[in-house]
């Protein structure tokens, strides 16, 4: 399946049914009087949040999205029927920006969410509405309300507990594998991850979602590499995890390229709360691990955790320190697979 998080969508809501200009006519009635009825009401667009989704595919086949009209009122004081509604069924943590693409419309973060983006217009009074004492025979009936029409823009930012960081070929997508199911592309070349990987870790009984996303280069911001336009999948997160290559020659440059790229995104990214691990230490030997950790604790300005997602050493601190990052209402306890004592007497 390909990943698509942007997307641009026209939708439009359906117009009322007009009023019916009618009058009774039956045998052996003089004044049968008016019985036009009034016309349907055109359906809405609603966006809703469903669950079984990940990504914005469909809506890059089909963008325009039209409910239909009511239907116009008729004799014998008949209602027109109501336009059928349309249900743009989008992924959870979907966001629906105005044509600007800075507006938040909307921001679907639990499955079931609903909203709607264009209401149906309103049906037309028929005659029967306008009969009064004095005009016992009105011939004006309203015409139905006219439907919303509006350009609208679909963001996705995916729902992860926590995120992964760093440069190009940093470890991410191997650590992603080591430590859930997820299966991500790994290569010895640098943009192998191209779109965004989720995966499920679990560590000490608890489980939570990881977000691997395409690594960022100098320049990001500024469009160079694959830009920062992944980065919104890692705002909703609580912690990141910020992966360092142990084998790069400068890491304190390559932590302060990642930060600089964070400031220059703006929002929140920059503040949330942050774990470095430097990554790769299988292919230090001891001095050099010292070396390298020293480094990189003085641009820090804190600890550094050691890691390597091959050989699989120090994965078991690192997710523990990922865990306590995540309030407990977001962790999901794993059920124990022990089997029961049988009890005998």
């Amino acid at each position: 399946m390909k990943f698509l998080d942007l997307c641009k969508v026209y939708i439009r809501s359906g117009g009322g049914g007009g009023g019916c200009v009618s009058f009774r006519r039956e045998k052996h009635i003089e004044y049968g009087g008016p019985d036009g009825g009034d016309g349907g009401r055109g359906g809405d667009v609603i966006a809703e949040a469903v669950d079984g989704l990940n990504t914005l595919i469909d809506f890059r086949y089909q963008q325009h999205f039209l409910a239909r009209s009511g239907q116009p009122g008729m004799g014998a004081q008949r209602t027109g029927h109501d336009g059928a509604t349309v249900i743009l069924k989008l992924p959870v943590g979907t966001e629906v920006l105005d044509e600007d693409q800075e507006t938040v419309i909307a921001d679907l973060t639990e499955v079931g969410q609903r909203i709607v983006l264009a209401k149906g217009g309103n049906g037309g009074f028929g005659n029967l509405h306008f009969k009064t004492a004095t005009n016992q025979a009105p011939r004006r009936a309203n015409p139905g309300q006219e439907g919303i029409e509006r350009t609208l823009w679909l963001r996705l930012k995916l729902i992860a507990d926590a995120g992964l960081l760093g440069m190009p070929n940093a470890g991410k997508s191997t650590f992603l594998a080591a430590t859930s199911n997820a299966r991500p592309k790994i290569a010895d070349y640098p943009f192998t991850t191209v779109y965004p990987n989720l995966g499920v870790v679990g560590v000490d009984g608890a489980e939570f979602v990881m977000a691997d996303i395409p690594g960022l280069i100098e320049g990001a911001s500024e469009g160079r590499g694959l830009g920062d336009l992944f980065l919104g999948h890692v705002e909703r997160c609580s912690v990141l995890l910020h992966l360092i290559d142990g084998t790069a020659e400068n890491v304190a440059q390559d932590y302060r390229t990642i930060i600089h790229e964070l400031e220059a995104y703006g929002g929140e990214l920059a503040d949330k709360p942050r774990i470095t691990a430097l990554n790769k230490i299988d292919a230090l030997d001891e001095e050099e691990r010292a070396e390298k950790r020293a480094e990189l604790e003085a641009a820090v300005g804190g600890p550094v955790m050691m890691m390597s997602g091959v050989a699989k050493e120090g994965l078991t601190d690192v997710l523990r320190a990922v865990r306590a990052e995540i309030t407990a209402d977001k962790l999901r306890l794993t059920k124990s697979h022990e089997e029961p004592e049988q009890w005998q007497p």
